[in-house]
C-alpha cells in the first residue's frame, strides 16, 4: 500500500503529473514546422528533476490550493526553464554537448533549429498561462517575465559571460546567480502560492525568504556537484566550469566552505518556514532534496 504522504511516492506523482501536462501543452510532431516541434518535446520531455514544477505544487499546497489548479503555471515555469537550457547550451553560450544524460539539443538539430526551439518554448509559456484563463493570469504572466528576462535569467546570464575569467566577490557572485538560477525559482513558488488562497504579509515574506535562500543553496550544489560528480551521473558534463574558468562558489569558497555555505542557506531557507509547521511540509523536503542531491 502507498503512502501518499511519503516524499518519494508525492514527489514521484508531481513530476508524472507535470510530464503529462507538458506532453499535453506542446505541439504535435507534424506538418511543416515538425522538425521544431520535435526539438522543442526533445528539450522538454523525458528529463530533469523538475525541481520549478515541484516547488509549483508544494507553494500551491501550502496556499491550501489542489494540483489542478497550479497545472498550467507549474508547466509554465518548465517551459521558460528548458528554454533557458536550449539557449544555455548553444556554442556562443555555455557550449555543451550532453543535457540531461542525452546530447543537447543543438547537436541533434542543428543550431539555427534550437535557437527557435527556444524562443518557441519561451512564448509557450506565456501562452500556457494566458490560455488558462485564471483570475492571477496576468500577475502570472508578469511574475514569469520578470524571471526570465533582464531583471532574472537573461541579466543573470549576462553577467556570467562577462564573468568568464574574472574572480568575483562573494556579493557579485551572489547577484549573478540570484539572477540566472534565484529568479526562476523564487517565480515558481509565487506562482504556486497564486493558486491558493491570498497571502497575508508574513505568509508571503516567508516564501520569499525561503525561495531565496533555496535558490542560492541549488546554486552552491550544483558548483560543488560540478567538481565532485561525474558525467554519467550529472547528465551533463563534469568539470566544465572549471575547464572554461567560470567563477563558482568552489572557485571563491573551496569545497569545505562551499559545502557549509550550501548548509547555511538550507538553515536559513527551513528557518523561515518554522512558523508554520506541516502546512510547509513539502517546501521544507524540497529544501532538503535540493541541497542533499547527488545529481
Amino acid at each position: 500500500m502507498r503512502d501518499e504522504s511519503a516524499w518519494p511516492v508525492w514527489s514521484r506523482d508531481r513530476q508524472q503529473r507535470i510530464e503529462h501536462v507538458l506532453d499535453a501543452a506542446l505541439p504535435p510532431v507534424q506538418g511543416p514546422a515538425g522538425r521544431l516541434a520535435e526539438a522543442m518535446r526533445y528539450a522538454t520531455l523525458g528529463g530533469g528533476k523538475r525541481v520549478r514544477a515541484l516547488l509549483a505544487y508544494a507553494a500551491a499546497e501550502f496556499a491550501g490550493a489542489d494540483p489542478g489548479e497550479v497545472d498550467a503555471l507549474a508547466a509554465a515555469v518548465e517551459l521558460v526553464h528548458a528554454y533557458s537550457l536550449v539557449h544555455d547550451d548553444l556554442p556562443c553560450m555555455d557550449d555543451d554537448a550532453m543535457r540531461r544524460g542525452k546530447p543537447t539539443c543543438h547537436v541533434v538539430f542543428g543550431e539555427a533549429t534550437a535557437m527557435l526551439a527556444g524562443d518557441a518554448l519561451q512564448t509557450l509559456a506565456f501562452a500556457v498561462v494566458a490560455d488558462a484563463r485564471g483570475p492571477g493570469a496576468a500577475r502570472a504572466c508578469s511574475i514569469l517575465a520578470h524571471a526570465a528576462g533582464f531583471a532574472g535569467m537573461a541579466g543573470g546570464q549576462a553577467i556570467d559571460l562577462l564573468a568568464v575569467g574574472r574572480t568575483l566577490s562573494p556579493a557579485e557572485l551572489e547577484t549573478m546567480h540570484r539572477c540566472k538560477t534565484g529568479a526562476l525559482i523564487g517565480a515558481a513558488v509565487e506562482l504556486g502560492a497564486l493558486g491558493g488562497h491570498p497571502l497575508d504579509a508574513g505568509e508571503a515574506q516567508a516564501l520569499h525568504d525561503f525561495a531565496a535562500a533555496a535558490g542560492l543553496a541549488f546554486q552552491v550544489v550544483d558548483d560543488l556537484l560540478d567538481v565532485e560528480g561525474s558525467t554519467a551521473t550529472l547528465g551533463k558534463t563534469a568539470g566544465k566550469d572549471a575547464a572554461s574558468n567560470k567563477p563558482t562558489y568552489v572557485a571563491l569558497l573551496g569545497l569545505e566552505e562551499a559545502r557549509r555555505h550550501a548548509a547555511a542557506l538550507r538553515d536559513r531557507a527551513l528557518a523561515a518556514l518554522l512558523p508554520f509547521g506541516v502546512r510547509a511540509r513539502r517546501l521544507v523536503e524540497l529544501a532538503d532534496w535540493i541541497t542533499l542531491r547527488k545529481h
